[in-house]
């Protein structure tokens, strides 16, 4: 896969992985975050840390399956200190991102976070934005609108 190998931008420096995403190639429902974490940057797996614990854990209280959805991010690699990639780091990963998009062909992305909002759209997919996790795990009023997001979103797959 090409974004193991991925230097258009200078995020790759200093990395351990790219993450490119899991899950599977004909999954409904993909989500898109902002940039992987430290987590996932030892590892390679997307949204294994704190946050992705918690994704998971409201997933499966909701009756959704994390090994049924796609999970990815706008830019495959960590950004320094975690920080909001900038434009061009953005714009050098979004092919890879519009190749997962049209590859997979979900019936519903949801974007996680405000960052997430640069995921191109693509007609035909219905495009959902939550709470980032890290957000509802540290806010009170955001873990339970995150709550309800996810409901809603669990109400809406069953409806597909």
């Amino acid at each position: 896969m090409q974004i193991y190998g991925c230097k258009k931008c200078r995020l790759w420096q200093g990395t351990k992985h790219a993450v490119p995403g899991e899950g599977p190639l004909n999954a409904k429902v993909m989500f898109v975050g902002q940039n992987p974490g430290a987590d996932e940057n030892e590892v390679g797996r997307p949204f294994i840390g704190r946050a992705g614990k918690f994704l998971s854990k409201t997933l499966a209280e909701n009756g959704i399956k994390r090994e049924d959805i796609f999970i990815t991010n706008i830019v495959k690699h960590v950004s320094p200190k975690n920080r909001k990639p900038f434009d061009d780091e953005v714009k050098a990963c979004l092919p890879y991102l519009i190749t997962q998009i049209k590859t997979i062909k979900p019936e519903i992305i949801v974007l996680l976070g405000a960052s997430a909002k640069e995921t191109p759209r693509i007609e035909g997919i219905e495009y959902i934005q939550v709470i980032h996790p890290s957000a509802a795990m540290r806010f009170t009023k955001m873990g339970e609108r995150f709550r309800q997001q996810i409901a809603e979103l669990a109400k809406r797959i069953q409806q597909n």
